[in-house]
């Protein structure tokens, strides 16, 4: 039997979240935390919230770009844990509200599956935009049910590992919900809470 574990991006596989560090190549720290806090609270809308945040890193260079992308970290057993899902037959899909540029850097952790924004670049800036229909909170439980569908894998056999108030769509759809270092909105809707910062931890409970 087919089974898939579903990861989260920014704050979940990683230490950081991309948008921030972007923020700090751009200079706009404080406004784009403001709103990236409100969105993760679900005091925002997640599609509104992105378009705002990226709006504010208009014109920033390729190269800023670079650097930020270069301090993101794997969260404390990230790749031991997607190998090890691997050598358990698993699926292993990355489904984020943030960036691919961001997750191509981990490429070769060999994800099945990688669904996130794509920022537009033109004359090696940063547009302010991004590429096509935004992924936000709703577009990340319907993709579950794409790739389940395509998979042919069984709901009641999707795990899904997450922190954040756009991650809710994704629990619906989920046999297993994981809250992971998770704001309170998704800790009230999961079936395990994993408060230490070690995605080891998500093991003991996927057979």
């Amino acid at each position: 039997m087919k089974k898939l574990v579903v990861f989260d991006f920014d704050s979940t596989l990683i230490e950081n979240e991309t948008i921030d560090e972007l923020a700090k190549e751009a200079n706009k720290e404080e406004e784009i935390k403001e709103i990236t806090k409100k969105a993760m609270n679900g005091e925002i809308d997640f599609k509104e919230a992105l378009k705002k945040r990226v709006s504010l890193l208009k014109g920033l260079p390729i190269e800023k770009v670079e650097n930020a992308i270069n301090r993101l970290k794997l969260t404390n057993g990230a790749e031991e844990t997607i190998k090890e899902l691997k050598n358990r037959g698993y699926k292993v899909a990355v489904v984020s509200g943030g960036f691919d540029i961001a997750i191509n850097k981990f490429k070769y952790l060999d994800f099945d599956y990688i669904f996130a924004n794509k920022l537009i670049f033109k004359d090696n800036k940063l547009t302010g935009e991004v590429i096509g229909k935004v992924l936000d909170n709703t577009s990340k439980g319907k993709i579950i049910e794409e790739v389940a569908k395509k998979e042919n894998i069984p709901l009641k056999n999707i795990i899904v590992v997450a922190d954040g108030a756009n991650d809710v769509s994704m629990f619906e759809k989920a046999g297993l919900k994981i809250a992971f270092c998770a704001k309170p909105i998704l800790k009230k809707k999961a079936d395990v809470i994993i408060e230490k910062r070690d995605l080891r931890e998500v093991l003991k409970f996927i057979k």
